[in-house]
């Protein structure tokens, strides 16, 4: 079993249980180290309780928007996603749980045409989906306001999508492209009407070993056979405390390369 699949199996057994699916929102956060990097980037852009005006661009499972709805009660929050049954689980979750700032919508995001509506665009596990991405970044630029900031994370070419040879088949599906050089994302921002405020590594030599024994070989074991669920506690026993410590250390290091990018970006 791969990655997408097993995400996508998880996500239905949550679907619909409002504590299962904070306890796997808390789960995502802690055990994906792109979680502590993008937080931690919004935490720096915007304290808590600002107001900025956000557009969170392929929600996915909704955990950045919970985050965001939480820190930012005051803001008006758009989160948009292409998969129809993604947009309503997020409605029936976010209204259960009260939590009336945020709008969702079934969009393609190569086909959106807001002017100047957000202060902050939130990007994450997106842009290696999507071909036509420089259309996509303008579409951004001309969502946000003079000086409002875009955030993305997506995986870098020096092993993203858990490619690291030519002809590998990587291990998270559904990509259009394995990853983005650090030349290659900042020409395109520039030419969208960006300028790079910010650029960082992740899942370099620490974070790495922690995702292959954190998320990995989990998934792997759950491959076999979902009757191996029962045995990822007994597995964690062992393995939790220092895969976390390694994503600490990553996080805290400045990497020279890494298999994952954060980076920040402002409209001109």
């Amino acid at each position: 079993m791969k990655y997408d699949p097993t995400k996508k199996f998880l996500g239905k057994i949550v679907s619909e249980n409002i504590f299962l699916r904070k306890l796997f929102y808390f789960l995502l956060d802690l055990m994906f180290l792109r979680s502590w990097y993008v937080k931690r980037d919004i935490r720096n852009l915007y304290p808590f309780g600002a107001k900025p005006d956000i557009l969170d661009a392929g929600m996915g499972f909704g955990q950045y928007t919970y985050f965001m709805a939480k820190r930012f009660p005051q803001s008006n929050i758009l989160a948009l996603d292409v998969k129809e049954e993604q947009v309503k689980d997020c409605k029936y979750f976010f209204s259960k749980s009260n939590l009336d700032n945020v709008k969702f919508k079934i969009a393609d995001l190569t086909q959106i045409n807001f002017n100047e509506q957000f202060d902050f665009i939130l990007c994450v596990d997106v842009m290696e989906h999507i071909e036509e991405d420089e259309l996509v970044l303008r579409n951004y630029a001309q969502a946000l306001r003079k000086g409002g900031k875009l955030l993305i994370n997506t995986p870098s070419d020096l092993g993203g999508s858990d490619v690291h040879d030519e002809g590998d088949t990587s291990f998270i599906e559904e990509h259009a492209r394995d990853g983005y050089s650090k030349d290659d994302i900042t020409a395109k921002l520039n030419r969208s009407g960006f300028k790079l405020l910010s650029f960082k590594y992740g899942y370099g030599k620490f974070g790495t070993i922690a995702w292959r024994f954190g998320i990995k070989y989990p998934i792997m074991i759950v491959g076999k056979s979902k009757f191996l669920m029962v045995l990822l506690p007994f597995y964690y026993i062992f393995t939790l405390w220092w895969v976390l410590i390694l994503m600490w250390l990553d996080l805290n290091t400045d990497n020279k390369g890494g298999t994952g990018i954060t980076l920040v970006a402002e409209k001109i």
